[in-house]
């Protein structure tokens, strides 16, 4: 994809200029308090219960997990033990899948959630999937939460060996990424996969990212294009650029914490259309910002309590993850 060289340093302080002032904002203190092992979503997520009381089934195979995963009856899967695959599984609608202990998970590809709804996925770990699988795919589908996963690649092979960790793509919408780890890859999570998708993605792509930790992992912290995004209290280690906005994306970038971080936020890098930013409450660490559209979502539409930046790193190195449930 060509990329589009950043706005010089004097187009971005007269635009950023306008937007210093939320840096001071008060720190929203809504209802429902964020905690490392919520029993429900917390933002565009919210109301997602997977299989809800279902009596869980327990699989420790590829092909056992197939079966149990398929169709569109509330279920709970509970996957025991770290089961390699090729290429990715679908999951069905109203499902909850949930790793046993801190170990269970995927290896080599991923899970793919493809015009389904109701969908959780906790407590997995996920890890070097293999191009073109992502680790979990979100696809024309509504109500997913993705909870307290532990996901990884390596930076040893080239960045195309491996695809995204986590893309949500084609009009998906009202999906939380809560309490994850991002390890170690090169492209961490797409929202929105193609500049020339405007017709399916406008008025969608609605994501809340809070309470991750993205260790490593070069771009995409996330990316969004289309769609509206929350990122409030991740830690942020070791990116090249972080968040990404664009193709008029607006994006809300509060009270999160980045160290060892080239650019933290940008709007005008990679497309032909810049995206909108608000930043606010935010420990930059000496990152970089590029916001060359100061944007108008301020104010989710749902409760949460942003706890203050300083608490950030022990909260998310405490609680994110997997066996933290």
């Amino acid at each position: 994809m060509r990329t589009v060289p950043p706005r010089t340093q004097a187009q971005r302080s007269a635009l950023v200029a306008s937007s210093v002032a939320l840096a001071t904002a008060a720190v929203l203190a809504l209802p429902h308090s964020a905690g490392a092992a919520e029993t429900s979503p917390i933002g565009f997520g919210a109301g997602t219960t997977g299989g809800g009381g279902a009596s869980p089934v327990t699989v420790s195979t590829l092909a056992a997990f197939r079966s149990a995963v398929t169709g569109d009856a509330a279920k709970v899967v509970r996957v025991n033990g770290l089961i390699p695959l090729s290429g990715q599984v679908d999951i069905g609608s109203h499902t909850t899948v949930l790793g046993v202990g801190s170990s269970s998970g995927f290896t080599g590809g991923g899970l793919r959630i493809k015009e389904e709804t109701n969908v959780v996925v906790r407590n997995l770990n996920i890890s070097k999937p293999v191009a073109p699988a992502d680790g979990i795919t979100v696809q024309e589908s509504t109500k997913v939460w993705i909870d307290h996963n532990a996901f990884s690649a390596d930076r040893t092979h080239d960045k195309d060996h491996y695809d995204g960790l986590l893309d949500i793509n084609h009009g998906s919408d009202h999906v939380t990424v809560s309490w994850n780890t991002f390890r170690e890859h090169f492209k961490g999570s797409l929202v929105g996969h193609s500049d020339n998708n405007a017709s399916e993605d406008t008025g969608r792509l609605r994501v809340t990212y809070h309470h991750n930790h993205f260790g490593n992992v070069y771009s995409r912290v996330p990316s969004l294009r289309f769609g509206t995004g929350h990122f409030y209290n991740n830690y942020v280690d070791g990116a090249e650029t972080a968040c990404h906005s664009r193709m008029g994306a607006q994006m809300l970038v509060e009270n999160n914490v980045f160290r060892n971080t080239g650019v933290a936020v940008t709007t005008n890098r990679s497309s032909d259309v810049d995206g909108y930013a608000n930043l606010r409450g935010n420990d930059l660490g000496g990152a970089a910002t590029e916001i060359s559209r100061v944007g108008s979502f301020t104010a989710p539409p749902y409760g949460y309590t942003a706890e203050p930046a300083s608490s950030v790193v022990a909260s998310v190195t405490s609680g994110a993850g997997t066996g933290k449930l």
